[in-house]
């Protein structure tokens, strides 16, 4: 098993979207291109609707990933820990990949004697800290999450210190649903430093729907990969042959 990229959307909303496409059915497309979503609902004063809570844990499971409801005052450490999770779930999850293209179609991490499963897990302990992690953080700034930014904004300055303990590059980029002019808007460009956030999130704006749907569509858009030389030769020689 080699070091990669682990590839991750963190959801942090307080309700259930209202416009746009299925974000549960758009979180399992997610998934399938080897993006984990998860999810967190923020809530104040034990104010969620059950659909919404329904909708939080629904986009999670099918988008392969956690989802956990939380109050504002404990939302730092919930995000330093579902992106650990969720990075430690999805290690595990390529691991019995391999175990069953190895040990056969029924064999699975837990079925290992225990000496054998710790000596695995200390493998993907290893690789969670050495592989390269994208978080995109897709931040909810429907008007309901007015009170609750300050919060948000601290636990993203948390998360920031956490992982920059880690071996592995981290990359960080935010988008906001909705955005000024169109349903969901990139707030800021692939970085390693999220302290950025400081200087962008104080011109944030507060209002209108929650079109969780398509800022997921659009979030996944933001993990493109990287085309090779061989790819780009190949493109310029289909142009060259258009002209």
């Amino acid at each position: 098993m080699t070091k990669g990229s682990l590839k991750q959307i963190l959801l942090i909303t307080d309700g259930c979207s209202n416009q746009g496409e299925d974000p549960v059915a758009v979180a399992a497309l997610a998934n399938e291109s080897g993006i984990t979503v998860n999810v967190i609902g923020v809530i104040e004063n034990d104010s969620i609707e059950k659909k919404g809570m329904k909708e939080i844990d629904e986009i999670a499971a099918s988008g392969g990933g956690i989802s956990q409801i939380v109050y504002a005052e404990q939302l730092s450490q919930t995000v330093q820990m579902v992106t650990r999770k969720a990075m430690t779930q999805t290690l595990q999850g390529v691991v019995n990949r391999e175990l069953r293209q190895i040990l056969g179609s029924n064999t699975n991490l837990e079925e290992l004697s225990p000496d054998k499963r710790g000596e695995v897990m200390e493998v993907v302990d290893e690789l969670g800290e050495t592989s390269d992690l994208q978080v995109l953080i897709m931040i909810d700034t429907s008007a309901s999450m007015a009170t609750k930014l300050e919060t948000v904004k601290e636990a993203l300055l948390d998360l920031s210190l956490s992982l920059n303990a880690r071996m592995g590059n981290n990359q960080f980029s935010v988008l906001v649903f909705p955005g000024k002019r169109k349903e969901a808007e990139r707030l800021l460009n692939w970085t390693p430093n999220l302290e950025l956030l400081t200087s962008v999130f104080p011109k944030l704006a507060t209002g209108g729907i929650t079109p969780t749907g398509p800022a997921l569509r659009e979030g996944m858009s933001y993990f493109k990969k990287k085309r090779s030389l061989r790819r780009l030769l190949s493109d310029d020689e289909y142009m060259e042959g258009s002209i």
